[in-house]
């Protein structure tokens, strides 16, 4: 069946929202806004990884771009393009495309991991690049050629990142199946060695002997550990994987230690720069455990291998680098929800056991981003992912206010007017509420059963008892296993599914409303405006779910799904989606949620649920929550139908347009762009200077070997 191309060009309608940091910004004293710009400047520099690490023509694509904006105007260009045949919707098309790559760091998309192509023919994008500034510049003229052929090709294995055999990714080569990934699991957790900032390569020797080389991400090069046996192939781990961004990396944080605030910040940095320069995610782990005691910081970031919902084994994880100013006002709301969560935890439905021993009560901030590198900006954030950390030492959740209130006002499908309108009104309320329940009590929440190394458990196995069978506990994490390890490509759909539950039931509570400041009706309007928001939200992630492969891509659109096939197998008329006609005439869909249900049909539901997505966690079962959680993410005939229409009535996504962080005379100020395409691909411009771009490329065809 061909392809329909419509599907993978970014509209030209795209909204352009503009992060806006500036009065955040205007808080900070001249210090922190030192801080603030070399740990940006950070974030930026090391977030060109992620080209490297999304798909093979990703980084010379952003090398093409980069030059030929860099060398001209987008009005110049323009004059060209029109003169080449460019009309002026190709021109705008192409404008889209270069912003929304930017925005995802990549040719695929941050949210949904589908490709993405120009509204232009190849042929008149290389007729520009050829009448323009560059047009005489063999190394760009050269580079383009290598990726010509991709970057409008919609091959069937080229639609979605995965595994080499049915999509694209860069965290492995591209000959590197799920059974080699498994194979390399094993011999991690034997080991007891961290993937978090690896990636995986794969050689065949003309004697047949099977060579796979384990990457660290470093500036330092060298062995890490001679070739070795195992279960047939030899592995052996090296450094200096993005060696010369890492090295970027961390000389920004060397020069941002003169300005810290205190001694946390200091060797947090000084932790961060080791694991930069050897790779070594321990050095990681510590520089973590410094952040977490970093309480109230006026400037709050985070930096390194963060989130692993982008490769397809779910265990290596993309860069990610973000610097923030906190906003004090909104940070009170938060705080008086740390104070009151181990009795909220109380109403959660798996009881102490379940819960871990003491709840260690993580700073929680609101935050305005000035500077997020990486390929998509949520809305809110529960780290460190170390499980360990997590369980033992403590974590931070943060509230990203300017990305929650940077919303677009266009039509929202299938809900009739009076809903339309509460959404609208109630957005931001209901989300703030949602992300701080979901982040706090949803990640924050629940104990891992755990065997230590010298044979005890972190539980009593004598009276602790299965929720879902009644009896003990047969199941647990073993030495060196972690949730990651486990539940591999399944564990952040998991996760995400049971922290959105989370918030689910707990916005149902009066007094949790009230640490918001919602009481009365306006309360009841908040907590309906919540379920209605993400029960919809998993009608539209069916545009997400990859029907010729019957499989589910984006973490959190499938963990939406399910939740809302838990609430519509609850009956009772609760929620009801009716197949109509649209006043186009066309198929169109009606969302419908009864507002009086909410507490005595939908509650129960998802608690009923949301204990058994815990039990299986805690327990490590893996089989049994593959199991459940399966079960309510297939997709039928009914559910196949409205996903055509939701495709075909689908809203494009936001496009952000970030600021930038200067300094001049030692002074370091905000640069704004227009909520346009040309203020994101000017940002763009002026963020990188152009030997970070020629380091870029470097790296690229480092790698240009394996792809």
């Amino acid at each position: 069946m061909p392809v329909d191309r419509s599907l993978y060009i970014i509209p030209n309608d795209s909204p352009v929202c503009q992060l806006d940091a500036e009065d955040a910004f205007k808080t900070l004293s001249e210090k922190e806004r030192k801080y603030a710009h070399y740990v940006a400047k950070a974030s930026f520099d090391g977030a060109l990884a992620v080209f490297l690490q999304v798909s093979p023509e990703s980084a010379p694509i952003f090398y093409v771009l980069y030059r030929l904006f860099k060398a001209e105007t987008v009005d110049q260009l323009k004059e060209k393009a029109i003169a080449v045949g460019f009309t002026e919707a190709e021109w705008q098309a192409f404008l889209v495309y270069t912003a929304a790559f930017y925005n995802n760091s990549g040719n695929y998309k941050g949210f949904g991991d589908s490709k993405f192509v120009p509204g232009v023919e190849q042929t008149k994008i290389r007729a520009l690049i050829e009448k323009s500034a560059v047009g005489t510049d063999e190394k760009v003229l050269k580079t383009w050629e290598s990726v010509e052929s991709k970057i409008g090709s919609l091959q069937t294995t080229e639609l979605q990142l995965g595994f080499g055999d049915k999509g694209v990714t860069c965290y492995h080569s591209s000959n590197v199946t799920q059974e080699d990934s498994e194979k390399i699991d094993r011999f991690f957790k034997q080991r007891n060695l961290a993937f978090w900032n690896t990636r995986l390569f794969k050689e065949v020797g003309a004697d047949g002997k099977t060579t796979f080389t384990i990457k660290l991400a470093s500036s330092e090069e060298g062995v890490v550990s001679e070739p070795e046996e195992f279960e047939g192939v030899v592995i052996q781990i090296i450094r200096g994987d993005y060696s010369l961004l890492m090295k970027r990396t961390h000389e920004w944080l060397a020069k941002a230690i003169p300005v810290v605030a205190n001694k946390n910040q200091e060797e947090m940095l000084k932790k961060y720069i080791e694991h930069f320069k050897n790779g070594d995610i321990d050095s990681h782990k510590d520089g973590s455990r410094y952040w977490i005691k970093d309480v109230g910081p006026a400037v709050e970031s985070y930096i390194g291998f963060i989130e692993n919902y982008r490769d397809p084994a779910g265990t290596r994880s993309e860069f990610e680098g973000f610097v923030a100013a906190v906003n004090k006002e909104t940070s009170k709301k938060f705080q008086a929800l740390v104070s009151n969560a181990e009795e909220i935890l109380k109403q959660l439905p798996w009881g102490a056991d379940y819960e871990k021993d003491t709840f260690l009560k993580p700073d929680f901030t609101a935050l305005d981003v000035i500077a997020f590198g990486s390929s998509g900006i949520p809305a809110g954030i529960n780290i460190p992912n170390y499980d360990d950390i997590r369980q033992n030492e403590g974590f931070k959740n943060v509230s990203l206010g300017n990305v929650i209130s940077a919303q677009p006002k266009q039509k929202m499908n299938f809900l009739d007017e009076h809903d339309e309108e509460l959404m609208f009104k109630f957005h931001k309320d209901s989300f703030e509420v949602q992300v701080g329940l979901h982040e706090l009590l949803g990640h924050g929440s629940g104990k891992l059963f755990q065997k230590n190394a010298d044979g005890t458990f972190n539980f009593d196995n004598n009276k602790v008892k299965d929720i879902i069978t009644g009896g003990p506990i047969a199941t647990w994490y073993e030495p060196g296993e972690t949730w990651s390890s486990k539940f591999g490509v399944l564990a952040s759909a998991y996760e995400e599914c049971r922290a959105e539950a989370v918030g689910y039931v707990l916005c149902c509570n009066p007094d949790i409303l009230k640490i918001f400041g919602y009481t009365g009706e306006l309360a009841h309007d908040v907590k309906y405006v919540n379920w209605l928001s993400e029960i919809r939200a998993g009608l539209l992630a069916l545009e997400f779910y990859q029907a010729d492969q019957k499989k589910w891509g984006q973490a959190h659109c499938y963990a939406r799904y399910v939740l809302t096939k838990v609430v519509l197998e609850a009956g009772k008329g609760f929620v009801k989606i009716e197949e109509t006609k649209g006043e186009d005439g066309k198929p169109d869909l009606h969302f419908k949620l009864d507002r009086n249900l909410i507490d005595s049909v939908g509650r129960p539901a998802v608690n009923a649920f949301l204990a058994k997505l815990q039990a299986y966690k805690s327990t490590g079962d893996f089989e049994g929550g593959k199991k459940l959680f399966e079960s309510y993410g297939a997709v039928g005939e009914t559910e196949l139908q409205w996903r055509e229409i939701c495709i075909a009535r689908r809203k494009p996504r936001r496009i952000f347009v970030q600021p930038n962080t200067v300094e001049n005379n030692g002074e370091i100020s905000l640069v704004t762009y227009p909520a346009e395409v040309s203020g994101v691909i000017q940002s763009f411009v002026e963020r990188y200077d152009a030997k970070a771009i020629e380091e870029l490329y470097t790296c690229w065809k480092n790698d240009y070997k394996w792809f």
